[in-house]
């Protein structure tokens, strides 16, 4: 079979879609077909390596519930999630005046919604194993006003590195505060370690194929969320953690 042949596939797949009547549906398709095809010719792919392709995704797929998202942990890994999140907030940007807003980051494979609302100043590591730390800031809009009454959803592994749904515990080091009239937040909890992301599934094998550690530095994650105002996610990374890279934005927990 002749190059062109293999080449004609591609365009055979597509042509394929020409009833399709979702414009932007049929764009992102198309193009998912010509770069997989494109993967498949640089690589040479065999029907071995294919197999074992298609094995991988429905380990992953098995290996998700309603706590654990493996998927979102391959997309993490794998760097497209931040690429995603790269692109949505720059389009969002052109439409803002001032500084612009904050880096935005991954929500992650641990986000838990429906954590409880507390006062501010509550604090959220009491009993759990770690150092205390006293997290406190202020929310502004990208022209430096502050946000009143702006949900801020946090959530943190602990002292040793786990998260409460890896030891199955109910909630917590998880809440949401509502900012004050000035913007601010505040709120105890205790000071994250570096912590390995989960390497029991067919991405933490992956990881370790790849030569690649599994550790993330110590980091507490922040949701903010205001009528008006785009959703940001982000993060504070404890200065001083292991396996911390040096970043264009992150702050350091005040412990």
């Amino acid at each position: 079979m002749s190059q062109r042949e293999v080449t004609d596939f591609t365009q055979a797949v597509i042509d394929r879609m020409g009833e399709c009547k979702d414009e932007r549906f049929k764009q992102v398709m198309a193009a998912l077909v010509k770069h997989a095809h494109a993967f498949a010719r640089e690589v040479d792919l065999t029907p071995d390596e294919w197999m074992a392709g298609i094995q991988f995704l429905t380990a992953v797929g098995q290996k998700c519930d309603e706590k654990r998202q493996e998927f979102i942990l391959l997309s993490d890994t794998l760097g497209l999630s931040m690429l995603v999140v790269a692109l949505e907030q720059a389009r969002g940007s052109k439409h803002h005046a001032g500084d612009g807003p904050s880096e935005a980051t991954v929500q992650g494979p641990f986000f838990w919604p429906g954590a409880p609302q507390l006062e501010l100043g509550a604090d959220i590591g009491e009993g759990h194993p770690g150092e205390p730390a006293y997290y406190f800031g202020r929310v502004t809009d990208t022209a430096g006003q502050p946000i009143a009454n702006c949900a801020v959803d946090v959530w943190s592994g602990d002292g040793e590195g786990f998260y409460d749904m890896q030891k199955g515990d109910a909630m917590s080091l998880r809440a949401q505060f509502k900012t004050d009239a000035d913007g601010n937040y505040r709120f105890w909890s205790i000071k994250p370690n570096y912590y390995p992301v989960p390497g029991d599934g067919p991405v933490g094998a992956m990881l370790a194929r790849m030569g690649r550690h599994l550790n993330r530095p110590g980091h507490m994650h922040m949701m903010l969320t205001a009528p008006g105002h785009e959703r940001l996610t982000t993060h504070i990374f404890v200065k001083d953690s292991p396996y911390r890279i040096r970043m264009r934005s992150s702050a350091c927990a005040t412990a």
